[in-house]
């Protein structure tokens, strides 16, 4: 056999050779490496994760992580690592995987109903990474607080409930100042004319509209509720509103689950700038977390004569209004022996 004819066989090995093995390079990289059945799964990446920690994370939606691993050195992953929340999806190769986790996604937060800023923070702590201790520590940082015109009673006003977009894995500082932006963005120049005309602070109207959040669930009576209260507010009597009762016995108690439907005269003389019967005024702070119709159903009270109001036993979830206590008194008593013949206790 000449030279040229072995130059020429050792030349084919090569190519066959090289021919394979960049075929088995591109089915590394290129081949589906998924095994999970969903469209797409969502990977939480702690900050400061090495990557030992990346692959326990990646390991059980992977199907080989040897050619991950190969893809991941090749692209220089290792050293390149961020944290949050990522996208994976179904039939990825390895190489979408690892361009995935250089793309973190945001993640749409929201809270409402909170009775208390722990529950508050509790809340988008369960959504984040930071927890609720390091979210409670911002929110009740003594110099934000100053800053924002804040204090630990009415912190709650700047969670105006909606979602907002943030990434997974954004400091505590960022989370509670980015609240706070758009705690100032919410109060337009328009909503600052209308509280200024009720002679009332914006925090004075999340108290306020606290209150009236509690009192009724139907959208459309918030605004004759407000209203009632205004009403009681210009003529210098106590709102004597039961909801400020029932968190000043939560307060007082420590125990937010309690679930407290009926409230006796008894409870009327507990001692809490929370309890309206016994104090005039507005309370410290919301009772708890105003949604925006709330809000804006003190900013846009029903005009309106009613001093008092009571549940209706007749259309159940609205109530019956009036003017005078004597009125008031046969709307009361209606309710009383209603909740008499449910056994209602507490």
């Amino acid at each position: 056999m000449n030279l040229k004819k072995i130059v020429g066989i050792f030349s084919l090995v090569v190519v066959t050779a090289g021919t394979i093995y960049g075929y088995m390079i591109y089915k590394d990289i290129f081949s589906a490496n998924t095994k999970f059945n969903d469209r797409e799964v969502a990977l939480f990446i702690p900050t400061g994760s090495n990557y030992a920690e990346v692959q326990e994370i990646v390991k059980p939606y992977v199907e080989n992580m040897e050619r991950f691993d190969m893809v991941a050195n090749k692209k220089e992953y290792p050293g390149h690592i961020r944290a949050g929340k990522f996208i994976l999806k179904e039939g990825m190769n390895s190489n979408d995987i690892i361009n995935s986790l250089r793309q973190p996604v945001p993640v749409n937060i929201s809270f409402n109903n909170q009775e208390t800023l722990e529950r508050a923070v509790g809340r988008i702590a369960s959504q984040i990474e930071p927890d609720s201790i390091t979210l409670l520590k911002a929110f009740t940082d003594k110099k934000f607080l100053e800053e924002n015109g804040f204090n630990e009673d009415n912190v709650l006003s700047m969670f105006i409930p909606n979602t907002y977009e943030f990434f997974w894995n954004t400091s505590a500082t960022k989370v509670r100042d980015k609240m706070a932006k758009e705690y100032r963005k919410f109060w337009t120049p328009e909503r600052l004319a209308k509280a200024e005309a009720l002679n009332l602070t914006p925090l004075q109207v999340s108290a306020l509209a606290s209150i009236v959040h509690k009192e009724t669930v139907k959208n459309d009576e918030r605004p004759r509720v407000a209203g009632v209260y205004l009403n009681r507010l210009q003529k210098g009597m106590k709102l004597e509103a039961d909801p400020t009762v029932i968190y000043a016995m939560k307060k007082q108690s420590g125990d937010f689950d309690q679930v407290i439907k009926r409230v006796y005269f008894k409870d009327l003389v507990i001692d809490s700038p929370y309890n309206m019967y016994k104090y005039a005024g507005l309370p410290p702070g919301p009772i708890a977390m105003p949604d925006i119709t709330a809000i804006d159903a003190v900013l846009n009270p029903e005009k309106h004569n009613y001093i008092y109001f009571c549940a209706s036993v007749t259309n159940f979830g609205y109530h019956e209004f009036a003017v005078t206590a004597a009125q008031h008194e046969v709307n009361r008593q209606k309710y009383v022996a209603w909740v008499e013949k449910m056994g209602i206790n507490r």
